[in-house]
């Protein structure tokens, strides 16, 4: 029996990857990767040279029956993501279910993921939040925002650099002006930054100065 190994990749900084995903990549007979252009990079970047295969939301339930088999067979399979933590907001929880169903052993290393860090840096309580990625970007983004308006814990997003702006002034205006909030973004890279303030204010300095990068939201819950 084979057994496929979750193995997280830096956010940006390519010291962050650990020396035991670095043993696990060199040592698996497949790397399963969202961007095999992104995951080639990394790999070269610590000489290893392994067969590589694309994997992502566009066709991970075609490969997944002969991604399957080859577990089965014996192989040993790595899957990686462009950053962070395959599965969170990212391609992996077909595979994962696929295995635990097929009773292939599952192992997932800790590693890299941009929301802890941003959660930490917000200042805002950590003992317990919600994660909600990326919003519905049409078909229930509005009622989302209205639940989560109501929400005590602190809400952690993801978003694009595209739609920030818009996310902001949706906050604003869902969940109040002066709603405190961070917005972090290139996490660990040269650029990394966090902005903060209220959601009114955020709003007014993203559209004077827009920014770029990966981004992620942090807001205070309702008190």
């Amino acid at each position: 029996m084979g057994k496929l190994y979750i193995v997280p990749t830096p956010i940006g900084n390519l010291e962050d990857i650990t020396l035991r995903a670095l043993r696990i990549l060199k040592e698996v007979d497949l790397i399963l990767a969202e961007d095999t252009r992104t995951s080639g990079f990394l790999l070269k970047h610590f000489q290893i040279e392994k067969p590589l295969q694309a994997y992502h939301k566009f066709n991970e339930h075609k490969a997944l029956q002969n991604l399957i088999a080859r577990l089965n067979a014996g192989q040993t399979i790595a899957l990686v993501s462009d950053a962070g933590t395959p599965s969170i907001s990212d391609p992996g929880f077909l595979i994962v279910r696929a295995c635990v169903q097929e009773e292939i052993e599952v192992e997932c290393l800790p590693g890299p993921t941009a929301l802890i860090p941003a959660l930490v840096n917000s200042g805002f309580p950590s003992d317990t939040f919600c994660f909600e990625g990326f919003l519905p970007q049409k078909k229930g983004r509005q009622k989302r925002l209205t639940e989560l308006a109501q929400e005590e814990r602190t809400i952690i997003m993801y978003e694009s650099p595209f739609r920030i702006q818009k996310l902001v002034t949706e906050i604003a205006t869902h969940f109040g002006a002066d709603r405190q909030m961070t917005i972090s973004r290139e996490i660990t890279k040269i650029h990394e930054e966090t902005l903060r303030g209220s959601a009114s204010e955020l709003a007014e300095r993203l559209e004077k100065n827009p920014i770029k990068g990966e981004i992620v939201v942090v807001i205070k819950g309702k008190e």
